[in-house]
């Protein structure tokens, strides 16, 4: 009988980063811009994470910041990153406590564990690459699709009749749910937007709305009483994200589903919100939180909680963490990262088809390369 195997350890050799700026042909507006805090977004910072081992086995990973913090990731992310060098790539949950250690001085939440998201997803990326596997399937996947809505057409910069026109699209497109800004100063023009929306889709198709935060207890209270006849998926950041007892309130008293998350930045975050009860679908963003290791710890917090989820942003990474969670679960349909990648997601009947190639099946276009300000290669 001959001896198994035995498989040699392997090290990281390289890491190349890059600080990438994607423009929005469009300047974006939500809740916030309405409201006077933020100004209406022109563009979104990216960090790339490329790392290769000693093996030849290679990885691409990427975190991304809206409105400010794309430069602070670079910079951190730069001064940590040679605590990766001569590690085995394969110790992943490791490797994540090496980098927030390395960086402990600024926290285990924030713009600092998003700056670990990079490098964390190229770990993983690289494993599943190695294993000849997608990413869904190495984790473990419960499903091969994942129903879809799309959020980048109704935003509240965009006129209503416009709207309209770019949901009439997205179903031709075969997505399966449409969600609306919402979150006005004058609330009655937001109860005319979704009565006029739901009428064009019928009563059957699925509606969701985002309020990004911008109401008050009392004027989250009578939104969500006065959205209750239009048989919405789910009211999305009615209140401030970190007022998970306001949000516990809402989602006891009304039919409508509460989902909320997207802003929190650690697992810890989420366990609180998880705790409070505050929400029906978690919606994790596994850049925002620190890669895909505590992704998949809050997948397991809210599955033992009997929750639903719905991860913000980044389908090209979400569709398959979403692949693995035992509930059905929905993918955010946003058009806008697609020039960075070689690579398209394939929609199908409502649902958002998980890729077959190995890893996250992603490489950099060259037009990501065109809109890369800064890099730097540790080795």
């Amino acid at each position: 009988m001959s001896a198994p195997d035995v498989v040699a350890p392997d090290r990281i050799e390289t890491i190349r980063l890059s600080s990438c700026f994607l423009p929005l042909a469009t300047p974006v507006s939500d809740a916030k811009v309405l409201t006077g805090r933020q100004k209406p977004m022109t563009e979104i910072a990216f960090l790339f994470a490329e790392i290769t081992s000693a093996q030849g086995h290679r990885g691409l990973g990427l975190s991304y910041s809206k409105r400010a913090g794309g430069p602070g990731q670079f910079v951190h992310a730069r001064e940590i990153a040679p605590a990766l060098i001569g590690e085995d790539p394969n110790d992943i949950a490791r490797l994540w406590d090496k980098l927030v250690w390395a960086g402990a001085s600024v926290g285990r939440s924030g713009l600092s564990t998003q700056a670990i998201a990079a490098f964390d997803v190229a770990l993983w990326d690289m494993k599943a690459r190695r294993a000849g596997l997608p990413l869904s399937k190495l984790i473990g996947a419960q499903r091969d699709s994942v129903r879809c809505y799309n959020t980048s057409g109704g935003f509240l910069h965009t006129p209503l009749d416009q709207v309209l026109v770019n949901i009439d699209a997205s179903r031709e497109k075969g997505i399966g749910g449409i969600k609306i800004k919402v979150g006005q100063p004058d609330c009655a023009a937001d109860l005319k937007r979704i009565d006029t929306i739901r009428k064009h889709l019928g009563d059957a198709f699925p509606l969701m709305v985002d309020a990004n935060q911008q109401w008050d207890r009392p004027t989250a209270q009578r939104m969500c009483r006065a959205f209750e006849p239009y048989g919405l998926v789910w009211i999305e950041e009615p209140l401030d994200c970190y007022d998970f007892e306001g949000h516990a309130a809402l989602a006891d008293k009304f039919d409508t589903p509460i989902a909320t998350g997207e802003m929190l930045t650690s697992v810890a975050e989420h366990a609180d919100l998880i705790r409070w009860r505050g929400t029906d679908f978690v919606n994790p963003d596994a850049p925002r939180v620190g890669g895909i290791t505590p992704f998949l710890k809050i997948l397991s917090l809210a599955d033992q909680a009997g929750l639903m989820i719905a991860p913000h942003f980044f389908m090209e990474l979400h569709v398959h963490l979403a692949a693995v969670y035992p509930r059905e679960p929905w993918v955010e349909h946003f058009e806008w990262l697609e020039p960075l990648f070689n690579e398209r997601l394939e929609i199908r009947d409502g649902r958002m088809l998980v890729p077959s190639r190995p890893g996250l099946g992603l490489s950099l276009s060259d037009q990501a390369r065109a809109w890369t300000r800064d890099s730097v290669e540790i080795a």
